[in-house]
């Protein structure tokens, strides 16, 4: 089973080519104009597309430590 990311704003587009070049499946939050959405509502889009979120953002684990 594939796992698919959706990688974040704070993730730098050099990782996500890289991941694409070897055959992972990458959706970013700057390709769905997601650039601005809050924390809570990115990790529900994320759930929405199954997708395992990929982020460098401190605050986010602050939040999914609560």
């Amino acid at each position: 089973m594939a796992i698919l990311f959706y990688m974040d704003v704070h993730v730098p587009q050099s990782i996500t080519e890289q991941l694409r070049r070897r055959g992972v499946d990458v959706r970013t939050a700057q390709a769905e104009d997601a650039l601005e959405l809050p924390d809570e509502q990115l990790l529900e889009r994320r759930t929405e597309l199954g997708r395992v979120l990929f982020t460098q953002d401190i605050r986010l684990r602050a939040l999914a430590e609560e």
